[in-house]
């Protein structure tokens, strides 16, 4: 008898097996009387159901899978050359469940210390900038570092919320590779967490970038003051100390400074209500290969992409301000500040999530902005999606990877807007650019450029469709009422361009087509090399595809809305 969250594991971990048919899965696949089933190789007869977002058939609620047995069919089906992954996988899975089950035994604690932060959330009593006005991690002067404190789990409240659930498509996306169950509750945003940062001397002649405006002066780190004259302090996140202490030209620093807490990214931290700070983490998520350090290049190309974004302005949508930022040439040595706009920001990934009382945050939003209407507010948030991403694709050859968690509402000072941020990851046409007079970026990573329309497509499926979209309204509406929402909001964005190549290119591979392009994302992202695979980008690797849920509404609701935590 499996218990806890290992039949839950198990059963998305042989979907997405089955979704992206590694190893040749989907031809096990049967059909008679009994209905449809995956023969596993060990002999057991696996029902499945059909009706999913993303895939024909999924594993049937009933059938109690133990996570040995789907990971005994992942051995039997793979190559031999895919040994490593599928060993590196496995270590994927087995975390992926302890992360679960820590975070099942710690709701509790952190849902009742969210409801206590509520009164803490966007709107009340600006606080000053840390080290501003004489505020320090060191001193409590009338209360500062408790409000503070207080506004910093108020400001993550949405953010914490989003981490209750689990990404739609990657089954095990709650590892986070090689940390231990201390690090996790310390530092992963499903457990709320504060910590102080770490801070690290680096030389003066290998800094590029701004100056960062949190930095401490060198005692608050426990570093000697003459140090100033020579190098410049770098934060560093607690959980990638060990790999800065390993660079010989850096000088740790011995004291922490400066609470922060995570977002829904986790290397990502919140520093006030209106500032987060990106921070190399040592560690990988969704797959062995997805490493969350910071290339040097990326920070530049991102605020490459931002300026590029702003020079092509869409009613209603925000850009989030990356331009400050600094590195030292070395993959943990980085930062970015990001800026937010004034306003209430919603976390498009935090409206399905579960509230601490019942109900899904969505309510609560549209509760405070629209009248108690769920179904106006994503009408709206799908108007302002499409609008800007249809306009991107079709005007300008341009695809964002703005998936659900680089999205936000920002709520309150006029009509809802849409805010993007993290845009490192865009793909661009440099010829369409030209043709509309835009100059082309100067991107260090080439695989931003493409003039392949179907390469831009792919992006638009997987990451407008799939997530920022469908993931998000299907986990909120009746499968009929949700796909007719996205359906008419998508309809209504391509309309505006009628017979344009472009519009009707994507119209075809959206409303028109039988099916939906996916992303094989667990073989590119652990199980098979990039060598086999050929992906230039594991984010960017295709190879499967699903039923058009846009024409035909699936009959049971994605898995990321489908986990019921024990209580």
């Amino acid at each position: 008898m499996t218990g806890g969250q290992e039949p839950y594991l198990a059963a998305r971990v042989l979907n997405a097996l089955l979704r992206e048919d590694y190893g040749g899965l989907a031809a096990r696949v049967t059909r008679s009387k009994d209905g449809v089933a995956l023969l596993l190789p060990g002999g057991r007869r696996v029902r499945l159901t059909p009706g999913s977002l993303f895939q024909d058939f999924v594993v049937a609620p009933e059938e109690a899978l133990r996570l040995t047995e789907v990971l005994r069919t992942l051995r039997e089906i793979s190559a031999p050359a895919d040994a490593a992954g599928v060993e590196a996988f496995t270590r994927e899975c087995h975390e992926a469940l302890r992360a679960l089950d820590l975070h099942d035994a710690h709701r509790d604690g952190t849902l009742a210390r969210l409801a206590r932060a509520a009164s803490a959330r966007p709107g009340g009593a600006a606080l000053s900038r840390p080290g501003q006005d004489g505020a320090t991690n060191r001193s409590d002067q009338d209360g500062t570092v408790a409000a503070r404190s207080r506004m910093l789990l108020g400001a993550v409240r949405y953010e914490t919320l989003a981490a209750f659930a689990d990404h739609p498509v990657y089954p095990t996306a709650r590892c986070r590779a090689g940390l231990s169950d201390e690090e996790l509750t310390a530092h992963a945003p499903e457990f709320a967490p504060a910590f102080e940062l770490r801070w690290a001397a680096v030389p003066r002649e290998r800094v590029t970038g701004a100056a960062l405006p949190y930095a401490p002066e060198f005692p608050s780190a426990g570093l000697p003051r003459e140090l100033a004259g020579t190098h410049v302090l770098f934060p560093v996140h607690p959980l990638t100390v060990a790999e800065v202490g390993k660079i010989p030209w850096v000088v740790l620093g011995p004291e922490p400074y400066l609470e922060a807490r995570p977002t829904l990214s986790m290397r990502t931290v919140v520093l006030d209500r209106d500032t987060h700070l990106k921070l190399p983490l040592a560690t990988s998520t969704l797959g062995l290969r997805n490493r969350r350090s910071i290339k040097p290049d990326t920070l530049a190309d991102g605020a490459r992409a931002e300026r590029l974004l702003r020079g092509i302005p869409v009613p209603g949508v925000l850009i989030a301000d990356e331009q400050t930022y600094g590195h030292a040439g070395h993959e943990y040595l980085g930062w970015l500040v990001r800026r937010l706009p004034a306003g209430e920001i919603v976390p498009v990934a935090a409206l399905p999530a579960p509230l601490p009382g019942g109900g899904q945050v969505v309510e609560e939003i549209a509760g405070r902005w629209y009248g108690g209407d769920v179904t106006r507010l994503l009408t709206e948030y799908l108007r302002l999606l499409f609008g800007l991403h249809v306009r991107l694709f079709i005007r300008y050859g341009t695809a964002l990877e703005a998936h659900q968690q680089n999205l936000a509402l920002v709520l309150g000072n006029g009509p809802t807007r849409l805010l993007t941020k993290d845009n490192d990851g865009l793909l661009t046409s440099p010829s369409r650019l030209r043709a509309a007079g835009l100059p082309v970026p100067d991107f260090a990573d080439e695989r931003m450029f493409t003039d392949d329309p179907h390469a831009l497509a792919d992006v638009f499926v997987t990451i407008t469709l799939h997530l920022a979209a469908a993931a998000v309204v299907f986990g909120v509406l009746p499968s009929p009422q949700a796909s007719r929402l996205v359906r008419d909001a998508l309809a209504e964005a391509l309309a505006e361009y009628g017979d344009d190549p472009m519009a009707r290119l994507l119209r075809a591979r959206t409303l028109d087509a039988a099916r939906l392009v996916g992303k094989s994302m667990i073989t590119s992202g652990t199980l098979v090399d990039k060598a086999r695979t050929g992906a230039r980008d594991v984010n960017k690797f295709y190879g499967t595809s699903g039923p058009n849920y846009l024409c035909r509404p699936p009959t049971t609701i994605p898995a990321v809305t489908m986990r019921r935590t024990p209580r």
